[in-house]
C-alpha cells in the first residue's frame, strides 16, 4: 500500500524489461536506477515473479520499473514465470528488450515484440555487450535502438533518453474531464460504511478529490445522510455531484434533476478504460437469463466482508433482473480466467489498482473473446433504470 504522499503505482508510467535470461535485465535495471534494486546472479532464472520498483525519472516524474523472467526459461517452472510475464505485457507502457550482443536467436524477443506492435506499446531494444566495446554488435539501426554495456555503464544515458522520448505521450487524462471547471462547486457524497476501511477513503475519492483541487473546484465533502441538510445550506447549487454507485437511487431522489450526477466508478471508467464500451457491455444485462454465467472481476484482492458489492450485492441485484439464479464467479487479480468464453458478461471494478493500460488490454481480451465486459458503476446505472441520467 502507498503512503499518502506517494504517487500510486497504478498511475505511473509501466516500464517493463524484457530478454532471455541472463541477458543482463536486472543489471540492465540496477545501471539506469543507481540503485541494487533487481537481483543479480551468474544462475539462469534469478528473477522469477516480476520484480516492481516505483522511482522518479526525470524529466518524466513517478515510473514503476518491472523486471521479468527469461523468456527462454522452458522448465515446468519456466512456463509458470512465463505466465507472469505474460501478464506484464498488458501492463507495460514501454518495453525495453534487453539483448545479449552475442545472441544470434532472437526468435523469443520477435515473438514478444509483435505482440507490443499490435498494442502499438512502444518498444527500445538495447544490446548488452557485457564488458565488451562493442564492436561488430550487429544491432539494427533505429531511433529506439541503442549498444550498452550493464557493467560499466557504457550507453545507458542514451537508453534513459530513448525512455524519456517514448514517454512524452503518456499522460493520463483529468478523471473528471470536462464535467467541471475552475471555480465550480463539486459535491462529493460518500458513503462511510463497512466497506470504507477505518481512518482512511478509498482510492478512487481521493484521486477524485485531487484532481478536482488540481483543477482549482471547491469540493464540498459529505456522507450520504448530510448531503440533503448541506444542498439546503448553499447559496448556491453544485455544478455537479459524484458519489457512489451503490446510493445512486437515494441521491439521485434527493437531488435536483438539473444537477449533473456521475458516480467515483463512472469517472475511473472512463479515466482507466472504454466508457462506450463498458455502457454497451451493461446494455447486455438486459438480455442475461437465469444459468448464464457470468464474472465479476476485481483488480485487488480484500477480505469479503457482510454486503460486499462484488460477492454479495451486485450477484443479487443482477439475479433479481435476470429473473433467476445466475451463476456467479468472482476473480481477483490482473488477468482474466482462461475459460473466459464460457461467460455471457464481465462485470469489472473500477480498476483503481491498475494502470490505464492493462485495463485497456483486459477489455481487448473480453471483446476478442466475443464477451461483452461492463465496469459496477456502469452496470449499476443500468440495473438502476439510471444510464441516461449519469454524465460521464
Amino acid at each position: 500500500m502507498s503512503n499518502l504522499d506517494e504517487t500510486p503505482r497504478a498511475n505511473r508510467l509501466h516500464v517493463a524489461f524484457f530478454g532471455k535470461t541472463n541477458a543482463g535485465k536486472s543489471s540492465t535495471i540496477n545501471a539506469i536506477t543507481g540503485q541494487e534494486i533487481a537481483l543479480v546472479s551468474d544462475v539462469a532464472g534469478t528473477t522469477t515473479d516480476p520484480v516492481y520498483k516505483a522511482m522518479e525519472l526525470l524529466p518524466v516524474g513517478p515510473v514503476v520499473f518491472i523486471d521479468t523472467a527469461g523468456l527462454d526459461d522452458r522448465t515446468a517452472l519456466g512456463r509458470a514465470r512465463i505466465g507472469k510475464t505474460d501478464e506484464v505485457v498488458d501492463k507495460a507502457d514501454i518495453a525495453v528488450f534487453v539483448i545479449n550482443s552475442a545472441d544470434q536467436d532472437l526468435g523469443p524477443e520477435q515473438e514478444y515484440m509483435k505482440r507490443f506492435q499490435a498494442k502499438k506499446t512502444p518498444v527500445i531494444i538495447a544490446y548488452n555487450t557485457f564488458g565488451g566495446d562493442g564492436a561488430g554488435v550487429a544491432a539494427p539501426s533505429g531511433e529506439n535502438t541503442v549498444v550498452i554495456d550493464a557493467k560499466t555503464g557504457r550507453g545507458i544515458d542514451a537508453l534513459k533518453e530513448m525512455i524519456v522520448r517514448n514517454a512524452r505521450d503518456y499522460e493520463l487524462p483529468s478523471i473528471v474531464g470536462d464535467l467541471a471547471k475552475k471555480g465550480d462547486s463539486v459535491m462529493l457524497v460518500m458513503p462511510q460504511d463497512i466497506q470504507a476501511p477505518k481512518g482512511r477513503l478509498i482510492l478512487p475519492q481521493v484521486q477524485v478529490t485531487r484532481d478536482l483541487l488540481d483543477k482549482g473546484c471547491r469540493v464540498i465533502s459529505v456522507k450520504t445522510e448530510d448531503m440533503v441538510s448541506m444542498l439546503g445550506e448553499l447559496k448556491n447549487p453544485p455544478r455537479l455531484v459524484i458519489t457512489d454507485s451503490q446510493v445512486f437511487q437515494y441521491v439521485n431522489e434527493h437531488l435536483d434533476k438539473t444537477i449533473p450526477l456521475t458516480s467515483f466508478s463512472m469517472l475511473m471508467a472512463k479515466y482507466k478504460g472504454d466508457i462506450e464500451e463498458f455502457v454497451k457491455g451493461a446494455r447486455a444485462i438486459a438480455g442475461l437469463k437465469p444459468g448464464d454465467k457470468v464474472l465479476i472481476a476485481e483488480s485487488c484482492t480484500h477480505h469479503a466482508m457482510k454486503g460486499d458489492i462484488a460477492r454479495e450485492k451486485l450477484p443479487g441485484w443482477l439475479e433479481q433482473f435476470a429473473g433467476g439464479g445466475l451463476v456467479v464467479e468472482n476473480t481477483a487479480g490482473h488477468g482474466f480466467p482462461e475459460n473466459l468464453g464460457e461467460y455471457k458478461l464481465i462485470v469489472h471494478c473500477g480498476g483503481c489498482m491498475v494502470n490505464r493500460k492493462n485495463m485497456l488490454s483486459k477489455i481487448e481480451h473480453a471483446k476478442n473473446a466475443g464477451i461483452p465486459i461492463t465496469n459496477f458503476g456502469v452496470a449499476i446505472a443500468f440495473l438502476n433504470g439510471m444510464l441516461s441520467r449519469v454524465s460521464y
